[in-house]
C-alpha cells in the first residue's frame, strides 16, 4: 500500500446554484461575506464564485453548459450543497492511495480546476453519500 496521504484543511463547501444572484442575496449581503473570486471554469461547464470566511470559502457554482455534471446535479436534485473541497500534499500519490483502498474514484488522474488547480473527485459510494473533492495547490 502507498504511504498516507495528508490532508491539510477544508477548503471550501461548494453550493450549486440555479440564481446566482439569488444566492448572493443571503451569502454577500445577509451574511456579509467577501466574494474573493469569480471564475468561469469551461473544463467544468461552470462559472463558480468563491466568498471568503477566514481561510476557508464557499463555493456558489451555476452551471454554464446544459451537458455539465453541475448542470444534471441541478437538474435532478435542485440547487443545495455539492461538494466539500480537502487540499492535499500530492494530488497523484494521494489517488493512488485512495485506489489501493479500494476508493472508488472519479477521475483516476487530476483535471484542471478554477485557478489552475489539478483536482480530482472521489464517488459518493465509497465517502457515505458525500461528493468529495481533492486538489492541489497550484505552484507558484
Amino acid at each position: 500500500m502507498t504511504a498516507p496521504m495528508r490532508v491539510n484543511r477544508i477548503d471550501h463547501l461548494a453550493i450549486v446554484v440555479d440564481d446566482l444572484e439569488k444566492a448572493l442575496k443571503f451569502w454577500r449581503d445577509g451574511l456579509g461575506l467577501e466574494v474573493s473570486r469569480v471564475e468561469d471554469v469551461p473544463e467544468q461547464g461552470a462559472q463558480v464564485t468563491f466568498l471568503t470566511i477566514g481561510d476557508q470559502n464557499v463555493e456558489l457554482v451555476k452551471p454554464t453548459d446544459d451537458e455539465s455534471g453541475m448542470s444534471r446535479f441541478l437538474e435532478k436534485r435542485g440547487p443545495g450543497m455539492h461538494h466539500i473541497a480537502l487540499e492535499v500534499e500530492d494530488i497523484q500519490d494521494s489517488l493512488d492511495h485512495l485506489d489501493a483502498a479500494g476508493i472508488r474514484l472519479i477521475h483516476e488522474v487530476p483535471v484542471v480546476g478554477a485557478g489552475g488547480r489539478r483536482i480530482a473527485f472521489i464517488h459518493p459510494e465509497s465517502t457515505h453519500g458525500v461528493l468529495v473533492e481533492l486538489y492541489e495547490l497550484a505552484p507558484d
